[in-house]
């Protein structure tokens, strides 16, 4: 296989992996999966539709072998998937994986922290829309405590899943009152709170531009009460614009991708559940990769099909967004794993 890494028309290079292990969640936030829609009959993906540890393993060994340097396991809620350590540690002995993550709303973290760390999981970037416990409810809409996630974090900092980062989805009028209290709390802790601005991802969060909190107005709140300028990018592509506080006491990012869009930058490929291919976060179509394992192609057969996507890819939807018109059938959040 190549050790070149995959260019796309834009001359961006293929460097992320984002592998969603489930479609399944066990919250129901409304920005992601509202229960109107993924409600007691809504049928997910049976068991033999889902990649296999297996199928999973040989795609990131491609990709890998094409320029990938990081992967991230997410959902739906990734420890939703049964054995999910297992395939943790077939990923983290695959030669040239510099970065091992997983997102995670944290539920079922606590109890596993140190075993997944134990697999090989490097660190977790875990949700957290609130600590006013109401409003955390709200957005998890499952009466989900807070408290829980907050032992989860803590489990996470004892097993070593660090830096930990802490994501918030600030949505106007329901949680951005919240905003000082997130920066309070995890200020001096060692992980970073990154708020994100609102995005129109999927087709059923009733997404309106009202509701954005921009990235701008999260700044100033924070630094008119604890002075913070900006850092340099850890790693090109990085989708988070970093501050620290002056006074020493950490960093915070914020993820602009309404208002400040990144795409030209991007290097970030996704790989649903059911083995499709994504090219952004905003795609109406994806590559069916699971197609070719399961007919038996090669792994080069499978390399040249992953490059020429790659290729022709020219994403840049948020970039496009304000001049946008046409209401496009996005891919859902739950599936593609954010």
């Amino acid at each position: 296989m190549s050790n070149m890494a995959a260019l796309d028309t834009l001359e961006r290079p293929l460097r992320d992996l984002r592998i969603s292990v489930t479609d399944r969640c066990n919250f129901r936030c409304p920005y992601c999966m509202p229960k109107e829609v993924f409600g007691r009959d809504y049928s997910f993906l049976p068991r033999e539709e889902l990649l296999s540890f297996e199928e999973i393993t040989r795609l990131a060994r491609i990709f890998v072998a094409n320029g990938v340097e990081k992967l991230r396991l997410t959902g739906g809620e990734p420890l939703l998937r049964r054995d999910l350590e297992t395939l943790v540690s077939m990923l983290a002995e695959i030669d040239g994986v510099e970065d091992l993550a997983m997102t995670t709303n944290g539920s079922l973290l606590a109890p596993r922290a140190n075993i997944l760390k134990a697999a090989g999981l490097k660190r977790v970037t875990i949700s957290v829309d609130s600590l006013d416990e109401a409003v955390f409810k709200v957005m998890n809409d499952v009466d989900f405590p807070l408290d829980a996630v907050l032992e989860a974090i803590e489990a996470a900092n004892d097993a070593g899943l660090t830096p930990i980062k802490l994501d918030m989805v600030v949505k106007r009028g329901v949680n951005d009152a919240d905003i000082l209290d997130m920066a309070r709390y995890f200020r001096g802790s060692g992980h970073i709170v990154r708020f994100i601005e609102y995005m129109d991802v999927g087709n059923t969060n009733g997404w309106r531009l009202d509701d954005v909190v921009p990235a701008a107005e999260i700044i100033s709140r924070i630094n008119a009460v604890w002075p913070i300028e900006p850092l340099p990018a850890n790693y090109p592509g990085e989708v988070a614009e970093r501050f620290r506080y002056v006074d020493g006491k950490g960093e915070i990012g914020v993820i602009a991708s309404v208002t400040q869009p990144f795409c030209g930058g991007c290097t970030r490929a996704r790989l649903t559940a059911d083995g499709q291919l994504f090219t952004c976060l905003f795609a109406t179509k994806g590559y069916n990769l699971k197609k070719l394992l399961r007919a038996g192609a090669s792994n080069a057969e499978i390399e040249r099909y992953i490059r020429s996507v790659w290729g022709a890819r020219d994403d840049r939807y948020s970039e496009l967004r304000a001049s946008n018109t046409i209401p496009l059938e996005k891919v859902e959040m739950s599936r593609i794993g954010g």
